[in-house]
């Protein structure tokens, strides 16, 4: 019982905040059968013989852990998951910050709605790109790869055995700053766009004194801003597809699957 609850823990981390299974619309009942079946499937894959996750977990069984010793190697199990369903959403939120730039810029960051995947406000365009995103992930399978890098991490990181925290918050910074440079070529063009723009209507407001400057550059913000994305749009998908592929990587890399 021990090592399948450390099993289900390290499962139930991708359930809360990874894309796609940590999703608020899913109802927690379903999550937690989700989780429930998926333990019911791998555990007893993990105790194979030949396999590294085998011998780790013959440990566990023979000894045996009580309920004070086995919490802080619930929690460690739990911090697993948790940080490969992070890892795996950051270009999401990556997506989202570059919109919610752009959506600042042009002027309608102020009509916030309901995200429906995290359950928080957020601008028009940056829902709409958080939801490209999410489709991309979908279709690209990206939530196979995620259970495989789990699954796989059985094998690299022992249960209860997770030591190098150096590593991963480097590996974890890296992917920030990552995210952060996405969501920057994201809105970058647009940026540009509107300081010419702003540019252009301060010499005709100097040449043209009479012509009411800010309610036309507004509307003109707008329709200039919107235009570019509809142009703009593959590009911000080449950029995600392209981020995706290599956080992807890097997990992979870290946890040796």
């Amino acid at each position: 019982m021990p090592a399948w609850l450390m099993v289900m823990f390290r499962l139930s981390g991708i359930f809360i905040l990874a894309p796609i299974l940590g999703s608020a619309t899913i109802p927690r009942i379903v999550k937690v059968m989700l989780v429930f079946s998926l333990t019911f499937c791998i555990y007893p894959m993990l105790l194979t013989p030949g396999k590294p996750s085998a011998a780790t977990l013959g440990v566990v069984i023979d000894h045996g852990l009580s309920l004070w010793t086995l919490l802080p190697y619930i929690a460690m199990e739990l911090m697993v998951g948790l940080i490969i369903g992070y890892c795996a959403s950051l270009p999401l939120i990556g997506m989202q910050f570059g919109g919610d730039v752009i959506d600042k810029q042009i002027g309608i960051g102020f009509a916030d709605i309901v995200n429906p995947e995290s359950g928080e406000q957020s601008g028009v365009i940056a829902n709409s790109l958080f939801m490209m995103a999410l489709a991309i992930f979908a279709i690209l399978g990206g939530h196979r790869v995620m259970l495989m890098i789990l699954v796989g991490s059985f094998n690299t990181v022992p249960i209860g055995g997770f030591s190098d925290f150096g590593g991963l918050v480097e590996m974890v910074k890296g992917m920030l700053s990552l995210i952060f440079q996405m969501a920057f070529r994201i809105a970058a063009p647009l940026l540009c766009l509107i300081f010419l723009q702003t540019v252009a209507l301060g010499f005709i407001a100097r040449t043209v004194p009479q012509l009411n400057i800010m309610s036309v550059g507004f509307t003109i913000r707008i329709l200039n801003g919107v235009t570019f994305l509809i142009a703009f749009i593959a590009v911000a998908t080449w950029v995600y597809v392209d981020q995706l592929g290599v956080l992807l990587r890097q997990l992979t890399f870290f946890f040796g699957v």
